[in-house]
This record gives C-alpha cells, structure tokens and sequence, in this order.
C-alpha cells in the first residue's frame, strides 16, 4: 500500500514538474535570427520596451559574429534607454564599443551614450516639473558632453554631429548656470567669500554663456557687501563693457535669489 502511494506521489509530481518545463518552453527556439529581430523590431516601435529587450538579448547569442548581433546590441541599448534603464543602456553601449571599436555604426553608440545621459539629467521635457536644470547633479551632463564631443571630433561628417552640436552648446550653459546657482545660493545667505569663488570658477570655465552675466553681477555685489570697493569697481567696468543693458548695473534689476524665467525656457 505504502509503494503504491508513493508511486501515485512520484507521478503526481513528476507531472508537476512537466508542466512547469512546459510553460517555461522558449516559444522563440525554432526562429530564425532575421524572424527574431523582426519580432524585436516590433516591441520596439509598439514601446513593448520589456518585450523587446530580451528578444535582442537572445539575438545576439544566435546571431553571434555577425553584423546582425552588433544590430542588436544597440537596439537593446536604445530599449533599455527608453525603458528608463540608464545604468544598463550604459553598460551595453559600453560593451559594444569595446568589441567593435571599427563599427560603422560607432557614431551612432557615441550619439546614444550622449542621449542617455542627457536625457537622465538635462531632458527637454523637464519643464514639466519646473526643476532649473542647473540645479540637478552636473556629473551625468560632464559625461553626456564628453560622448558628444567625442563624437564631434572623431566623426565630424555623421549625421549625428550637428544634433550633438546643439546639445553641447546646452549642456555647457547648464554646466555655467549650476556655478552660478551655487554661488546665488551662497551670497543670499552671506557667504560673500564662497559667492566669490562660485562666480569667479563660472568666469574662469566658461566663456560666451548667458549665465556670466549673473556671475558678474553676484561677483560684483559679494566684493561691495565685503568692502572691497576697488574690486567691486573693477568688475563693474567688466559687467559694463560685457552687457551694457545689464539689469544688475542699475541696482533695481534681478538679483541673487529673484524669481527668473531660467535662460533656456522658450515657453
């Protein structure tokens, strides 16, 4: 009796155990890697991002040492940028480029590894929550500039030069703007010394951004409140000559801590 319950008890769980083997059966074993990528493809554009990333994952192993395979890896760090997964769009960007350092399409990992970090820190559509760029941790924008730039000197004629240009140019005002951010942050509070330092490192980094006007003027007010009227009138004649319309000239204009329309707002 004792025997034939277990045999009952083996094959229930033997059946168990077949069905789990059943439900785990990779439905994509038979394809061919030109049906799997089309698959991919076709999560990717319906924004399936969760689907698609590990239909690219499985093409690279099947499709192995072909230009299909590197396809796929930059289809998977494209997805898994626009599923919000940044650290991992990092690391298969990184990857790629580390075994295809001759890939045509090396531009275009430079041009993404730019977009990822962009978008994490510097997104054009975070108006929406009214948060001044500036104000966010500077180093994903360092290494969003540093793939654009590097892009820009090492493949002038790509396509995607001219949009990393553009973005560029941003991410180094936003980069001015932080300094001056801080050193707003500083004077408003009466640490004249560090105002200084703030808007002085801005003047020094940066050259023909909107923010060194501000950095002018917080500069000039922080030397006046410490006393030290020669180097307040020194840089009074800087602010003059620079931008002679200048609100901070007059003493009734915007200040440190004022609510501004923040330089890159267009609406």
């Amino acid at each position: 009796m004792l025997r034939l319950q277990l045999s009952v008890v083996a094959l229930v769980m033997a059946g168990v155990l077949a069905g789990c083997a059943s439900t785990e059966e990779d439905k994509t074993a038979a394809w061919s890697p030109n049906k799997l990528y089309a698959e991919a493809k076709d999560e990717l554009a319906a924004g399936a991002y969760d689907r698609a990333i590990p239909l690219f994952e499985k093409l690279e192993g099947r499709a192995a040492g072909t230009p299909l395979a590197q396809q796929a890896q930059l289809e998977k760090a494209y997805a898994q940028w626009k599923a919000n997964q940044q650290p991992e769009a990092m690391a298969t960007l990184d990857r790629f480029m580390k075994l295809h350092p001759a890939s045509p399409a090396y531009d275009y990992a430079l041009y993404l590894k730019g977009l990822v970090n962009f978008n994490d820190n510097l997104g054009l559509l975070s108006f929406l929550s009214r948060q001044d760029l500036s104000e966010r941790d500077q180093k994903a924008a360092k290494e969003s500039f540093e793939a654009f730039k590097e892009l820009v000197a090492k493949y002038p004629d790509s396509k995607y030069a001219p949009d990393s240009r553009v973005r560029m140019a941003y991410i180094v005002n936003s980069l001015a703007q932080y300094e001056v951010h801080v050193a707003r942050f500083y004077y408003s509070r009466g640490a004249y010394v560090a105002a200084i330092n703030r808007a002085q490192s801005a003047i020094a980094e940066y050259r023909d951004v909107p923010a060194l006007e501000e950095a002018l003027g917080i500069l000039m007010r922080s030397y006046d409140a410490l006393g030290m009227a020669k180097l307040a009138s020194d840089t009074r004649r800087v602010l003059e000559k620079s931008y002679p319309q200048s609100a901070w000239l007059g003493g009734t204009g915007s200040g440190p801590g004022a609510t501004q329309k923040p330089w890159w707002k267009l609406w």
